[in-house]
């Protein structure tokens, strides 16, 4: 499984230093991830690569925003696999992609 490698101090640069908003930004980052990894494992399931790339890809977004490197790492990995014509990299790592998900939850 990957690590979490979360650069908080980045994040809460992002947020100017205000513990408060990043605290809000974790809990919305938790719950858009939820709907995220339910859309990727649909379309992993279903052989769609358009729906692994646009899960992986916000995935990707909101963790990078938040500096939580293992998930924006992972679903770039995924993301570009998929623009390649292959859900098989997603597939492989969905379950340490749920692991990362499941470390951001106890932050």
């Amino acid at each position: 499984m990957s690590d979490l490698l979360w650069d908080r101090a980045f994040a809460l640069e992002q947020t100017a230093g205000d513990e408060e908003l990043l605290q809000e930004l974790l809990t919305l980052f938790k719950d858009s991830s939820d709907e995220d990894y339910a859309g990727l494992c649909s379309a992993i399931a279903s052989g769609d690569t358009d729906g692994v790339i646009r899960a992986a890809h916000s995935l990707k977004g909101a963790a990078a925003s938040l500096g939580i490197e293992g998930v924006r790492l992972l679903a770039m990995e995924m993301e570009a696999a998929a623009r390649e014509g292959s859900v098989d990299c997603a597939k492989e790592k969905k379950e340490d992609m749920a692991g990362l998900l499941a470390a951001v939850k106890a932050l």
